[in-house]
């Protein structure tokens, strides 16, 4: 090596020995800067978690299959994008994002798609949702994946698009999208990067066993994160003081950064983030505010360890580690599960003993819930299923009344309190409840805990705010509705007021033509224009004179006259064979026909009467003797001929459909019966000679007559069992 490369590499060690003194400095001072705060409330309930970390972190066999939810986060559901049938590999973006705060969903595992359907999916209600069902293959295979090589030096754009699309949601139980979160909105500037490594709800050790055996990844994530945040001045990753082994493996992986891992004293809830941020910095986020109001983003390690993931080798969120815990388990212990997995299948995998069984929660005794179906999956929230027996955690005993104690004011986090928040949340209060500040209650149990009268009072809460929510909801769509209405009125008045200035334009504009046209009256060219227009009508008026004989007129009569007495005719024989509850609607079917029958006549009597007037205009004197005497009847009297005997044979069957009418108005019931049998027996025999006929004849519409046929003796045997039943 020459002398020049020599003192170069003296110089770069003799730099680098600098930076990390000054880090060292920077970190000492920092330390001595932090004061570990408190917070009001809190209590120390049994932690039992040394059930699960006595094994490291294992796996389980890959199920057949996976139901995987399109909603594992808050905010709108994702959307599909492959359909029934389809292969996918692990790691395929099998759903996209559906706005800014959603998160895209990827395969767990390669396989099919079987079912794109609501399923059960974990949540206190047992509610069902829209999910993808993934028949494995078992060869597990990995979709092509794209990381992000030396991230540093890419735009934060960038960064940003990769974490959204690799579906990382806050795995600390929220599921807010992480991208979104580290977006901070209204130009929020951040001071401090707080990372969350708490876990201080019992029987949970998720994180803490992430923080033992990879916390050189989580590191990573951290470094990714602060490199977004435009490397805010304090980077505090908090751990209380009871995972001894974590605290060291996190100070070994964050040596030489200007990262500090903050120890402080073990109280529930203290990985809440409100309190975590009041414990370490003293803050106080306001209400229903934001961290980021404050200037500080709060993340959990585990969506570190997957931001680190995610950038670096380009892995979307498809797994995650989840305590499986509780004395009805054979094995207690922490896993790598894939999203979707049944907990059915990890409770089995885990020597399950249904006997001791109590029940199954998804999270801890404190903030959990009870899940009935054990065909729900695990999602990127899930981090921990308590299988407990009956002794291990006995259900609570009935509630009584409260004795206004103020245990539960004394013990709650977010200094609320939750005597009065119960008091309104039972009358359905909604004003009282958010001035007394429901939306801050974390949900930590701690009051319900405290409660010597055993009353769920965190269970009213969230009922409360339910119902408030749905009630906001209800809110924006009747605004919104309202404004759509507002709108559309406001549309409709301006095209009203655009067609009355159309109409008083066209209005003007014709005034002024027809001025225009008196004042043109008399000019040479206005009169040849009126002399045309006379000419053209006169030559219409012929036209129209000889479509319209006489002789047309009293055909076109006659034709009407007959249809008119054929329905009259057919209605009247209607009528006749009907039942009682088929003749009212008839009979005014009836009336009917008889107005246009009516109306037929007269006009056939007009008709006659405009057809004789040419004949009797005609003086006798003009016709010769022998033309008189041998003279055939003319066209018109042979059609006045027809038409009167055509008259007498309708009105002949008129009377005579009337007469059967009257006849079986007259009839006993039974009569009637045996009347309708026989007419009946008639129409069977004519279809059967049709059909037979059709039969022979080869006829196209045989089977229109087999099926009327059919019907006909259908109603039939339907009116014999009738006459039978009255025997």
């Amino acid at each position: 090596m020459s002398q020049v490369d020599e003192r170069h590499h003296a110089n770069e060690h003799r730099a680098a020995r600098e930076a990390h003194l000054i880090a060292s400095e920077k970190a000492r001072d920092l330390s001595r800067e932090l004061k570990i705060n408190d917070f009001h409330g809190g209590i120390h309930p049994p932690e039992n978690k040394h059930q699960s970390t006595a094994e490291p972190i294992g796996s389980i066999p890959l199920a057949e299959d996976l139901i995987v939810p399109l909603n594992q986060h808050i905010g709108a559901t994702a959307i599909p994008l492959v359909k029934l049938g389809d292969l996918v590999l692990k790691g395929q973006k099998i759903a996209e994002a559906d706005g800014p705060v959603s998160c895209p969903v990827h395969a767990p595992s390669s396989g099919k798609v079987v079912a794109i359907e609501p399923m059960t999916v974990p949540h206190p209600s047992g509610m069902v949702a829209d999910c993808i069902q993934i028949r494995t293959d078992g060869r597990d295979e990995w979709c092509a994946l794209t990381p992000l090589a030396d991230y540093k030096n890419r735009d934060a754009e960038e960064l940003l698009e990769q974490i959204r699309n690799s579906g990382i949601a806050g795995m600390g139980g929220a599921g807010f999208p992480t991208a979104v979160k580290l977006s901070p909105r209204g130009g929020a500037v951040i001071d401090t990067l707080i990372i969350n490594g708490t876990e201080c709800e019992p029987y949970i050790t998720a994180d803490d066993m992430l923080m033992r055996e990879r916390a050189g990844e989580i590191i990573g994530g951290v470094e990714i994160l602060a490199h977004l945040l435009d490397q805010p001045e304090r980077v505090l990753i908090g751990i209380e003081d009871n995972k001894p082994e974590a605290i060291a493996a996190m100070k070994q992986a964050a040596e030489g950064t200007r990262f500090h891992v903050v120890v402080f004293p073990t109280k529930y809830p203290s990985g809440g983030e409100k309190q975590l941020i009041q414990i370490l910095t003293g803050r106080e986020v306001p209400n229903e505010g934001l961290p980021a109001n404050v200037g500080i983003v709060c993340q959990n390690v585990g969506t570190a360890r997957a931001v680190f993931r995610a950038v670096t080798l380009g892995e979307p969120l498809i797994s995650r580690v989840t305590t499986v815990v509780g004395e009805s388990l054979a094995r207690q212990r922490n896993i790598e599960v894939p999203l979707g997995t049944p907990i059915r299948h990890i409770l089995e995998n885990h020597g399950i003993d249904r006997k001791q069984l109590q029940r199954i929660v998804i999270g801890g005794p404190m903030m959990g819930y009870t899940v009935e179906d054990e065909n729900a999956p695990v999602v990127k929230t899930t981090n921990c299923i308590l299988a407990p027996t009956y002794q291990e955690l006995p259900p609570p005993p009935p509630a009584q009344a409260c004795i206004r104690c103020g245990l539960c004011a004394e013990a709650c986090p977010a200094s609320l309190l939750p005597q009065q928040l119960y008091w309104y949340a039972r009358a359905e209060d909604r004003e009282k409840l958010q001035a007394y500040n429901l939306f801050d209650c974390i949900e930590c149990g701690a009051c319900s805990y405290v409660c010597p009268s055993s009353i769920p009072l965190v269970q009213y809460y969230r009922a409360a705010k339910g119902d408030i929510r749905e009630a906001r909801l209800e809110k924006e769509k009747a605004d919104r509705a309202r404004e759509r209405f507002e709108y559309r009125k406001l549309r409709l008045e301006k095209a009203e007021q655009e067609k009355e200035a159309k109409r008083l334009a066209r209005k003007i504009a014709a005034e002024e033509a027809r001025k225009q046209r008196e004042q043109n009256a008399d000019s040479p060219e206005a009169q040849a224009a009126k002399q045309e227009s006379d000419v053209v009508a006169a030559a219409m008026a012929r036209v129209k004179a000889k479509q319209a004989s006489p002789e047309q007129q009293l055909a076109r009569a006659q034709r009407t006259l007959t249809s008119a007495e054929h329905r009259v005719e057919r209605m009247l024989q209607k009528v006749a064979e009907a039942d009682e509850a088929q003749r009212p609607q008839l009979e005014a079917q009836l009336k009917t026909a008889e107005l246009k029958l009516q109306d037929a006549r007269d006009k056939l009597a007009e008709a006659q009467k405009q057809n004789a007037q040419p004949a009797a205009s005609t003086p006798a004197s003009d016709l010769s003797p022998a033309a008189a005497s041998d003279a055939e009847p003319s066209i018109a009297e042979d059609k006045l001929t027809v038409a009167g005997a055509s008259s007498s044979a309708a009105n002949a069957a008129i009377e005579k459909a009337r007469a059967a009418a009257a006849a079986r108005a007259s009839m006993s019931p039974q009569e009637k019966l045996t009347s309708e049998i026989d007419a009946l027996k008639k129409r069977v025999a004519k279809a059967e000679a049709r059909l037979q006929k059709a039969r022979s004849e080869d006829d196209p519409n045989t089977a229109a007559f087999e099926t009327a046929l059919s019907k006909l003796q259908d109603k039939l045997a339907d009116k014999q069992q009738q006459a039978g039943e009255q025997d």
